[in-house]
């Protein structure tokens, strides 16, 4: 604990408006917190459809965790979000919301919870950061590499602890974090990393909003397209507007454990090459030190490692995951109890979470150039420090898309 004197941190943030807009005039790096009745962490729950919900019932078993408030745009997902907490508790104190810029901008929250489908997690975590609050955002963290690189540079000048919602990347392949740092195949030299493809443009039939929807609230910075029932029950994902597809989606969690085996989670490829139906059968990454990493293909499940002294995988004929593992020690999850027990325990202490925002960021690149490389069928050269395309000015432009006003990061 450090000996700075401490400074209640609802007191610093009551002058900020009530508005996600409004910003605080200069980075507020808080060494100590004050948090709230019985010394426990304050939050807010925004996007309560299945999944947030789901999470949001997993944030409240942790009893250090006091849920004040949920935001939806939908009044059923709204309603059900309010009633969890409230049982939960067994009382009426959980105030409902529809304009997520209202939770954000209350001065009795800790942190924030973001369970909204991909193309709001940027604004919102951005807000929330500049509003004081500490963010556990759902993968995949970005629509875009821009978004990723502003709200790192958000939380660092803010002080803030970001935590992405990545759980897989230690919870399923930690066998292979174990056998890879252990030595079992030498140096890694080859990865297969099996998850779905990217995203597409939305043709969907147009329907009547039915009540209870702020549609136009749902689509934020997405372009204005008619309302389609699918949109709002988990099935956005195939569309570009508002996810990366399957590229994004369980690309975050192989792709980030891959990363990880191969100690590649805080740098990026320096070049990404579509398959061409010829030599390169494979979307491929290529980086600095050697190692590629392969969409699709392989022979071991999600994830399939091929080394200097052998390889490892999770199905399949050659299936190996009942070696046991040797004996020591990642860094992993801090605190107890998974993910959620490592962000809790950063907001305490002020450490960087095992899916801080930068990790989240690199491993959300990754699959966002391969997007892009699929989109404009050539290879790209990237540079993983100035985190921009080498010489192809439009593939540049990839690397953000405009926002419906008035929304921005």
């Amino acid at each position: 604990m450090t000996t700075q004197k401490k400074l209640s941190r609802r007191a610093f943030l009551g002058t900020t408006t009530k508005l996600a807009a409004a910003t605080l005039a200069f980075p507020t790096i808080i060494s100590a917190r004050a948090f709230g009745a019985n010394d426990r962490i304050t939050m807010g729950f925004i996007g309560t459809g299945d999944q947030g919900r789901g999470d949001t019932g997993a944030l409240l078993e942790f009893s250090e965790v006091q849920g004040l408030a949920v935001c939806d745009v939908v009044d059923d997902h709204l309603e059900k979000g309010r009633n969890l907490v409230n049982n939960h508790y067994g009382n009426q104190d959980c105030k409902a919301y529809k304009d997520w810029r209202e939770v954000v901008a209350r001065p009795d929250l800790d942190a924030i919870y973001i369970g909204t489908p991909d193309h709001w997690h940027a604004i919102i975590s951005v807000a929330a950061m500049k509003n004081g609050k500490d963010v556990y955002c759902e993968k995949p963290e970005t629509l875009t590499i821009q978004e990723g690189k502003e709200m790192l540079k958000v939380a660092r000048r803010y002080g803030r602890v970001f935590s992405g919602g990545s759980q897989r990347v230690w919870g399923d392949y930690n066998w292979f974090h174990k056998m890879i740092y252990g030595g079992r195949i030498g140096q890694v030299q080859e990865v297969w990393v099996n998850i779905g493809d990217p995203s597409g443009p939305c043709n969907l039939e147009p329907e009547p909003i039915p009540p209870g929807v702020d549609w136009n609230m749902w689509l934020g910075p997405a372009p204005m397209r008619p309302f389609h029932h699918t949109l709002i029950n988990r099935d956005w994902r195939p569309f570009r507007d508002y996810s990366g597809g399957g590229m994004t989606d369980w690309g975050c969690h192989v792709f980030g454990g891959a990363l990880f085996a191969c100690n590649l989670h805080k740098t990026g490829p320096v070049e990404v090459i579509p398959p061409d139906g010829k030599e390169v059968k494979n979307l491929t990454y290529v980086f600095a030190n050697g190692v590629r990493i392969y969409h699709n293909g392989g022979w071991g499940g999600q994830l399939t490692f091929k080394g200097t002294e052998g390889e490892i995988g999770q199905y399949g004929d050659r299936k190996n995951q009942k070696e046991i593992p040797p004996n020591i020690q990642i860094p992993n999850y801090k605190g107890n109890s998974g993910i959620f027990g490592d962000f809790l325990h950063c907001v305490r202490t002020r450490e960087k979470p095992f899916r801080d925002i930068e990790i989240a960021h690199r491993t959300a690149t990754v699959a966002h150039l391969g997007n892009i490389a699929y989109g404009l069928n050539r290879p790209l050269k990237w540079d993983p420090i100035k985190e921009e395309i080498i010489g192809d000015p439009e593939a540049n432009l990839l690397l953000d898309r405009a926002k419906r006003e008035p929304w921005s990061v």
